[in-house]
């Protein structure tokens, strides 16, 4: 009874180290994933450049760190502003031109923009993986088996903070009125005086800077980044986003916590090698039993 008993506590033990880990993940993916809602809910555009605003957060986290000997804020500070800006140029150089173009024809360019920004990040820096700098306390708490570090820490604070402020801009902002406007009727936003581009570029703006934001804690969390880092963890943030329901940022946080718990959970029971094939397959199931995702709105396209 006793042999039971203590192999039912480590058995729980692991469970609960998988779920902390797959919470300091998940909130990584939340972070990337409010930028592909957050666009999709202002001009229905699936933005698949966004995972690569993440790698150019992390890799200016990077530079910021490693030559400038700065801590970790101003790198998350500076991050985010730099891929701010970058999200914005997207916009006004990629996007706003086929504004009035076939979706196809706006999607295609965001995978052209993607590989853009993967390849002119190789060309400056290499293909070779780097080992990002040690920029917080290597303290570990235990509770019995269960480790949770500083890192981890950090990481749910950070993003916790960070959507305090997301929300407060959405709902409480003149500008975020503007956002919220445009989301549900854009020719009535305009009628009403609201400028609908600025509008556009401010949303690209605040969805790179949590990309950034991302970008740095990810650099942080396996302590390596390189240029084709964030094609994957884009791709699962989109997941993240759809299963949420895309257009919503309480769904996009409540999918990104969902996909990294899935994804630890498949790494920590069954083979790490899995763990994007159970995402993906996850995604193929939301689609068939509830396309509009967890909090998402059934939409009916007129005719």
């Amino acid at each position: 009874m006793l042999f039971i008993a203590t192999e039912g506590g480590a058995a729980l033990e692991q469970f609960m180290q998988q779920i902390v880990n797959g919470i300091s993940l998940g909130s990584i993916y939340a972070l990337v994933a409010l930028g592909y809602t957050m666009v999709y809910g202002i001009i229905k555009l699936i933005n698949f450049a966004h995972g690569d605003v993440y790698m150019v957060g992390a890799y200016v986290g990077f530079a910021v760190t490693t030559y400038t000997g700065l801590g970790f804020i101003p790198a998350l500070i500076i991050s985010m502003v730099v891929c701010a800006v970058l999200g914005m140029s997207i916009e006004k150089i990629a996007y706003k031109p086929l504004r009035n173009s076939t979706r196809i024809a706006v999607l295609i360019t965001a995978i052209g923009v993607s590989l853009l920004l993967e390849y002119t990040m190789m060309y400056f820096v290499g293909p070779e993986v780097r080992s990002y700098p040690r920029l917080l306390s290597q303290k570990v708490f235990r509770f019995g088996s269960v480790i949770i570090n500083m890192q981890q820490i950090y990481i749910v604070i950070t993003t916790i903070i960070l959507m305090i402020v997301l929300q407060y801009v959405v709902n409480k902002t003149k500008v975020g009125k503007a956002m919220r406007a445009v989301s549900a009727d854009k020719d009535a936003a305009q009628l009403m005086g609201i400028k609908v581009d600025n509008t556009i570029s401010f949303t690209f703006a605040i969805g790179s800077a949590l990309a950034g934001a991302g970008g740095v804690l990810v650099g942080i969390y396996y302590n390596s980044i390189d240029p084709l880092m964030g094609m994957m963890p884009g791709l699962k943030a989109f997941v993240a986003a759809v299963f949420g329901g895309i257009g919503s940022i309480p769904g996009a946080m409540i999918g990104g916590l969902s996909i990294g718990m899935l994804e630890t959970l498949v790494s920590g029971y069954g083979n790490s090698m899995y763990r994007d094939a159970a995402v993906f397959a996850f995604l193929i199931l939301i689609l068939i039993l509830k396309p509009s995702g967890l909090l998402g709105k059934d939409t009916k396209e007129k005719v």
